[in-house]
């Protein structure tokens, strides 16, 4: 199957489209008085209708907690101590703060406007019933009484779509494959045509042909429906290729948003272009490995000023000082829609120029496939 995709789109078209999911300084704590862990500080996000956004980083930065926070899907102790998660209809301008909604507002809300796909699919359907009941279950929730036999109908189509043979839909979640769970989870998350879909790590635990099977499934189906798609995974490599614009997390906090061309080709960030160093490039010349030195921190006992700088081989002393906001780059005039947390880019702090692996080198990497995937 060949997916014709517009990685790469400049980050100046998504400034023209209308936001359909505003993430603003959201914060979350799990745990409560003086032993909370700060799990999201301040962090703020934005999602264009129609557009692929991609959240990456190391395990443990806060991408999942991100977006069970966003869609008060969070489990316990996870408490969301401030900050708004605004959700505008591209279709008829409705919409509200997701944090402030009643729980009738809310069960109103999901499948129809926002949806997600979990990253286990064996756990996220119950073993006990058919994908077809709980694909119906699904439906019929959400639709008037009666609709049981047109519910059946949806279902039939929806295992079409995702490319599953009508006849698996008396099946089990133990008698399909996890490729095919998968499958069955984005279904799910598309049976009533939702405008946001949120997608968290839906490749994990799947061998290379099947993730890239998924991924052109999922593409495909964003380019039929329309949808807008937040997808949350550690490769980097794999939102080079699909996302349209990607925000890097460390330590809880966004520390740079850019289109993924820039990403590619200029990362703003350390952490972010050492994230790019860590996988090897399947074209051009071998290249040692980089990588990034030390471990993610302690978010109970996170470092002073920058979070980065213990890692951090550009940090200087202000870095152990000041916590560096996301702001615009050093370039702000060539790249106006791009953002960055490093105190490189504050010229009242830097004591240098910026070093030229974060302003004009292009990688060594697989560079983002503009036709297919």
């Amino acid at each position: 199957m060949t997916l014709t995709t517009e990685v790469g789109r400049s980050a100046v078209s998504a400034s023209h489209r209308q936001p359909v999911l505003s993430i603003r300084n959201l914060s979350v704590d799990y745990g409560y008085d003086n032993n909370a862990v700060h799990a999201l500080h301040d962090v703020s996000l934005t999602l264009h209708a129609g557009e692929v956004l991609g959240l990456a980083g190391e395990s443990g930065c806060g991408k999942s907690t991100l977006a069970y926070a966003a869609t008060r899907l969070l489990p316990p102790p996870g408490v969301v101590t401030g900050g708004e998660v605004l959700f505008t209809s591209s279709r008829d301008g409705h919409g509200g703060d997701l944090l402030t909604m009643t729980d009738a507002q809310l069960r109103a809300q999901r499948w129809k406007d926002t949806a997600i796909v979990f990253q286990g699919s064996m756990n996220s359907l119950n073993p006990v019933y058919t994908i077809g009941r709980q694909l119906m279950d699904g439906i019929t929730a959400h639709s008037p009484r009666g609709f049981r036999e047109q519910a059946r109908v949806r279902a039939l189509e929806l295992l079409e779509m995702v490319g599953i043979p009508k006849d698996r839909l008396g099946s089990y979640p133990h008698q399909l494959s996890g490729g095919m769970r998968q499958r069955v989870m984005i279904a799910m998350a598309l049976a009533l045509e939702p405008e946001v879909v949120i997608m968290d790590e839906p490749t994990t635990a799947l061998d290379v042909v099947m993730q890239r099977q998924i991924v052109e499934q999922i593409m495909s189906l964003k380019n039929e429906l329309g949808f807008s798609v937040i997808f949350i995974t550690h490769d980097v490599s794999l939102l080079l290729e699909l996302a349209d614009r990607i925000a890097i997390m460390y330590a809880g906090k966004i520390v740079e948003d850019a289109s993924a061309d820039e990403v590619y080709r200029m990362p703003r960030h350390p952490y972010t272009a050492g994230l790019l160093h860590s996988f090897p490039p399947l074209h051009g010349p071998r290249r040692e490995l980089g990588g990034i030195p030390g471990f993610p921190p302690d978010l109970m006992k996170l470092p002073t000023g920058c979070n980065f700088h213990p890692r951090c081989a550009h940090a200087f002393e202000a870095c152990s000082v000041i916590e560096p906001p996301l702001g615009p780059t050093s370039f702000e005039s060539a790249e106006p829609f791009r953002s960055v947390a490093c105190l490189l880019h504050d010229p009242t702090v830097n004591p240098g120029p910026v070093p030229v692996e974060l302003s004009v080198r292009p990688l060594l990497v697989r560079p983002p496939s503009k036709e297919t995937v």
